[in-house]
């Protein structure tokens, strides 16, 4: 029986959930190239279908008849803010707080103007002649906010910054996603330039995937994407040890875990129709984490294997289950299915020797490093059911790498070639 530190399963993806600066508070703001050139027509050919109902709400709302923020949610559920209108412009607005709000951004060289306020909505219709790619925020001339609700977004040197609208790769959020009986919690989607892609990759910690004020630098994914790429990054909770694991397990004598299965059935039921709805469908789609999180994209795939080509499991915690109790780890219902559909990708940095002294059939009594032993026993039990080494089956080993975010962004390449290579 191995005995793994409590706060090292809490810590690892366990950054705050939603955006960790929420109100940035910058000495000037985020900028792209001001020049004043028009590299762009002034056609925003967004896909959004529901632009006319999103306008008609948001009016509604500027007007008083409509509850601002039941408003606003619900436009950021459909369509996203900022809305395109009728005549071609754009309705910014927010609940921004108190006080006198502007919009500023590429649009205006940063110098902003003065919105509107119904109640505690602030809000400004603007044209903007290139939005394609164009920069904004929020501010009440000391504090820059990005736009708190708008659908695509960014970072740079000044932080967080909001875009009216991106053909090129960017970041998008949908916000408060939850079904299962189960916490909402917010989707970061890396959307390909022009919004073309064939592989569809679904990633648990979705909030440390491309912030780089995330824990340890994040995984600063969007540094190491195939161009065709689509990424849906999910949101931890507070809940995370319990919805990333399949079954229960004890440590330090307390028991934790186990809603892995209504986890599952929230990707699979609420966030992928969300994601086919709204982007498309693509011809590739696969699942991955690390920790806890390469445990449940593991579990994902074993539960829905006719929906899913790939998993991938960096550092994955795969001897859960056996650490204090004696419940089915993930190897073992692995090797009770057989060999599946979808190809494996499984890693882990560390190192150490490997004993299974307790005969409880995981190799986790000996003295390794971040998951070294038990990964190491599940590719030989994948190996063992059928998969094929380089073709539906990957293994590496970093040897001495340690269970952090950094580590995994330093060799998360590896999943990623996997993945776009089936």
């Amino acid at each position: 029986m191995s005995v793994l530190s409590l706060g090292l399963l809490l810590a690892c993806g366990a950054a705050p959930a939603g955006d960790s600066r929420p109100a940035d508070t910058e000495a000037h703001p985020s900028g792209s190239d001001t020049d004043g050139t028009d590299d762009t027509d002034n056609t925003d050919d967004t896909d959004d279908t529901d632009d006319t109902d999103d306008e008609a709400l948001l009016r509604a709302a500027i007007d008083g008849t409509a509850d601002a923020a039941e408003a606003l949610a619900a436009i950021a559920a459909s369509g996203g803010l900022p809305v395109r209108t009728t005549s071609g412009g754009y309705l910014f607005a927010c609940l921004c707080g108190d006080g006198d709000w502007a919009l500023a951004g590429d649009h205006d060289g940063w110098v902003g103007g003065a919105m509107s306020r119904t109640g505690a909505l602030s809000w400004i219709e603007e044209d903007i002649p290139s939005p394609d790619g164009s920069l904004y925020k929020f501010t009440d001339g000391t504090d820059w906010i990005p736009d708190p609700l708008g659908r695509r977004y960014g970072y740079d040197a000044f932080g967080t910054h909001s875009i009216v609208y991106a053909s090129a790769a960017h970041l998008e959020r949908w916000y408060a996603r939850s079904g299962s009986g189960l916490t909402d919690r917010d989707l970061h989607v890396w959307v390909p330039q022009d919004g073309d892609f064939s592989h569809t990759l679904y990633v648990a910690d979705g909030q440390n995937l491309f912030d780089p004020g995330a824990a340890w630098g994040g995984w600063r994914l969007q540094e190491s994407l195939p161009e065709d790429m689509l990424v849906v990054g999910i949101e931890n909770t507070a809940a995370r040890m319990s919805e990333y694991t399949h079954t229960t397990d004890t440590l330090h004598g307390t028991t934790y875990g186990g809603e892995g299965a209504a986890y599952a059935a929230l990707q699979e039921e609420i966030i992928r129709p969300l994601i086919a709805s709204a982007y498309g469908e693509s011809e590739h789609v696969g699942v991955m984490g690390s920790s806890l999180g390469g445990l449940i994209s593991l579990y994902i795939a074993h539960t829905y294997p006719d929906r899913y080509d790939f998993a991938a499991s960096l550092s994955g915690t795969v001897g859960w289950g056996s650490l204090g109790a004696s419940n089915p780890t993930i190897i073992e219902l692995m090797a009770a299915a057989g060999h599946q559909a979808p190809a494996i990708y499984i890693d882990s940095g560390g190192s150490g020797i490997c004993l299974d002294a307790d005969e409880d059939g995981t190799d986790d009594d000996g003295s390794d490093s971040d998951n070294y032993c038990v990964n190491l026993q599940l590719r030989d039990v994948l190996s063992d059911i059928g998969y094929t080494v380089e073709v539906d089956l990957w293994h590496w080993h970093e040897e001495d790498a340690p269970h952090n975010e950094y580590a995994w962004a330093e060799r998360v390449f590896l999943p990623l070639a996997a993945f776009e290579s089936i």
